[in-house]
Order: structure tokens, then C-alpha cells, then sequence
């Protein structure tokens, strides 16, 4: 068994997740950061061999500074092989972050958002691995994860190699705000985007001769809101939800067009469809195809020509969802109750990067250590509910059995 008594350093813990709140680190930009934890984890007594990156930087489709950062804890007893995961990075709202002690909270200097998504996750899993070493507490093998640009598209977890995990069986994935929350499922994520490209004529003198591919973009987002694909979608075969995020023209610029006296010639809108049925995701975004296809035969020139419509999705991240008597949530249920807490199981309606590591094969299971009204300027940390996120860490470390 675990033991529930676990002296946890409070002092150390929240030396730890200061240290970790000051260092910048948006997403794509950890190096930063994780040499940050990987010293801390050396003065922690880790051996540097044990401290590793991936390549998953080179696979990724945008620009990122290091790969996933990876540690190897050896087990010093028998035991399932345990993941604990977390990500560097911070949405770019945390840059120069200044965090400040607020009685029971941390908080930013109200100019910032804080970064305690998830830095409260990463010193979380440097708390765990230093009272592991320094208390020389008896524990199954351990693997820790710290993953890049899960901000931006869950792409460190998506591009990650399983097999440099070195085989674990179950994951305690850190990116929540209650310890007792337990996350066992989330939606799935298609992204969609469409290009159209009309004719540009003047809208005052020759307006017919012209093909408005905003007036396109326009009658297809109608379209798809009638449809009912817009927004919270509940049909027959599935639920789910979509959103229209940019509407806007290319080469990067803000809007469709450069002026009111000249039809648009030119619209790049994309937009997101989620569901716990990846089919059902597709079918959402399909929806939107269909919208874009009826959009296009109903704009015309004089001569009845047409925009062209370039539609296409893609799958950004699956659903899944755990069972209760699944290993990993056995073992979370186990150790709350250890601490006299109650477990709620939750399913998300955004993305983790759970999603990957479950889709890996290694189910998956999110906690949380704290954060709070994360990607604002009023983000916050409570650190009541990051110590026992800690507490809950350290018990999932060394429980024995499965």
C-alpha cells in the first residue's frame, strides 16, 4: 500500500511552481523551460542520464525549439510501469508573466495571464520525483513526460513515439484544477478550413461580372447554422458541437478583400467541429461542406460562373473515454480515498493531451493540481487543491498492486 502520511515539503512544492511560473515558455518556445526542470530535477538527485528529449519537435508542422522532454525514474520495486505527463508550454497570453504570493492563491501582476496551465502540472511532476529520490520511497517503475505545443494543437503528445516511453501500462496525465476531478474521457476535434476564390470586378460600375466569395463565405455559414451544424448540434445520430473560428483573406491578412468599391475575389474561413464520436465529428464537418457546396451553385457572375470552393478536414485529435474499473482509474479512486476524498469522473469537452496518449495505447487519465480561469489575465493558482494534487501524485507514485 501507499502510505497516505507521505511527508510532502510544502515550502519546496511552492518554491518549485513559482520558480517554474517565472520562466517564459509559450508554445513552441520551451527550451526555456524545460532546461529549467531538467536542473531541477538534477539538484533534485535525478542522474542526468535518466533526463532525455524526443524528436518529436522535427515531426511537428510548426516551429518548436526541443522535443518532448522525457525521465526515467527505474523502479525500486515490482509494479505497473506508471506515466506521469504534463506540457511545458503556456498560451502566449503568459508572456512576462510576473507571479506574486495572494494569500492562498498565486497570481499575476493583472497584465498577464499566469501559466498555471500547466505549470502547476510541471511542478507537480518535479515534487513527485524529488520526495521519490530524497525520501527513497519504494515505487514501481516511472516514466515522466513534459510535452511541447499542447497549447497550440496537442502536437507533442501527438507526435510522440511510444516506444521511447519505454513501455508503461497507464498514465496520471497533470492539466486540471481539482484533485478530485478525475477526467476519464474527452471529445474528438476535426478541423476544417475552405478557400474560395471568386472574381473581382467594381461593385459599382460592373458588379455583375464579379463573384463575391465573401457573399459565398456568408450564404454557406447561414446555410450550416439552418442545417442545425452550427453551435451546440444534437441530431438523430450524434451530438457535438462546431464553431466558425476565422473569416478572413489570404496571405495572412485580417480581413476578405481590400476594399467596398471592389467585389471579393478572395475568403479563407476555418472552423471546428467536436463530438465523442470521431465518425460524428466527420460528420459535422462534412455538414459544413455540404453548406459551402449549395453556397457556391447560388452566387453567380452574368455568365453563371461560379466560385471555386476548396473544401478540406482533418482530425486535430480523437475522443475516448475510460471505463471505471480501468486500471489507472482504480488506482486514482484508490489513492483519493486515502486522502478522504470523494472522486468525481468527468468528460471533457475540449481536447488533452489524454486524447493522444489513450489513442497511443496507454489509458489515460487527467487530474488536476490548482489551475484556475486559465488563459485570462485573472488566472490563478489555489494552492490548497495544488498541494493535494501533489498529495494525490505522490500516493498514485508508490500505491501497490494495480
Amino acid at each position: 500500500m501507499g502510505d497516505s502520511s507521505i511527508s510532502l515539503d510544502v515550502a519546496a512544492a511552492e518554491e518549485h511552481l513559482m520558480r517554474f511560473l517565472s520562466v517564459e515558455g509559450v508554445t513552441g518556445q520551451e527550451a526555456n523551460i524545460a532546461a529549467a526542470v531538467s536542473d531541477a530535477l538534477k539538484k533534485a538527485g535525478v542522474p542526468a542520464s535518466a533526463i532525455r528529449f524526443d524528436d518529436a519537435n522535427k515531426r511537428i508542422p510548426l516551429p518548436t525549439e526541443t522535443g518532448n522532454l522525457i525521465v526515467d525514474l527505474p523502479g525500486t520495486r515490482p509494479g505497473p510501469h506508471l506515466l506521469f505527463s504534463t506540457h511545458l508550454d503556456t498560451v502566449p497570453l503568459c508572456a512576462g508573466a510576473k507571479p506574486r504570493r495572494e494569500g492562498d492563491r498565486i497570481v499575476s501582476d493583472g497584465t498577464t495571464a499566469l501559466g498555471g496551465d500547466a505549470r502547476t502540472g510541471v511542478a507537480l511532476l518535479v515534487v513527485v520525483a524529488e520526495t521519490l529520490v530524497k525520501h527513497r520511497l519504494p515505487h514501481p517503475p516511472i516514466t515522466l513526460l513534459f510535452t511541447v505545443r499542447e497549447e497550440s494543437g496537442l502536437h507533442g503528445a501527438r507526435e510522440l513515439n511510444p516506444a521511447d516511453l519505454g513501455g508503461p501500462v497507464m498514465c496520471i496525465n497533470v492539466d486540471g484544477m481539482r484533485a478530485s476531478e478525475l477526467i476519464v474521457g474527452a471529445v474528438g476535434q476535426e478541423n476544417w478550413e475552405v478557400e474560395i476564390k471568386g472574381r473581382a470586378s467594381h461593385a459599382g460600375v460592373a458588379p455583375e461580372k464579379g463573384i463575391s466569395a465573401t457573399m459565398v463565405g456568408a450564404i454557406a455559414l447561414a446555410e450550416a447554422r439552418s442545417a442545425g451544424w452550427f453551435g451546440k448540434v444534437v441530431k438523430p445520430d450524434g451530438r457535438g458541437t462546431s464553431n466558425v473560428g476565422i473569416f478572413g483573406g489570404k496571405d495572412g491578412k485580417v480581413a476578405a478583400g481590400d476594399a467596398t468599391n471592389v467585389v471579393t475575389d478572395y475568403a479563407y474561413i476555418r472552423g471546428e467541429a467536436r463530438s465523442p464520436e470521431a465518425a460524428f465529428a466527420t460528420r459535422i464537418a462534412e455538414g459544413y461542406k455540404e453548406a459551402f457546396a449549395k453556397a457556391k451553385a447560388a452566387v453567380a457572375d452574368h455568365e453563371g460562373d461560379t466560385a471555386e470552393v476548396k473544401f478540406s478536414h482533418v482530425t486535430s485529435y480523437p475522443p475516448f473515454k475510460l471505463k471505471e474499473d480501468t486500471p489507472v482509474v482504480k488506482r486514482a479512486t484508490r489513492a483519493l480515498a486515502m486522502l478522504g476524498i470523494e472522486p468525481a469522473l468527468l468528460f471533457s469537452n475540449g481536447g488533452l493531451d489524454a486524447n493522444w496518449l489513450d489513442k497511443h495505447g496507454i489509458p489515460t487519465i487527467t487530474i488536476g493540481s490548482g489551475q484556475a480561469e486559465i488563459h485570462t489575465i485573472k488566472e490563478y493558482v489555489n494552492l490548497a487543491e495544488y498541494e493535494e494534487g501533489c498529495r494525490l501524485g505522490l500516493l498514485m507514485a508508490t500505491l501497490e498492486g494495480q
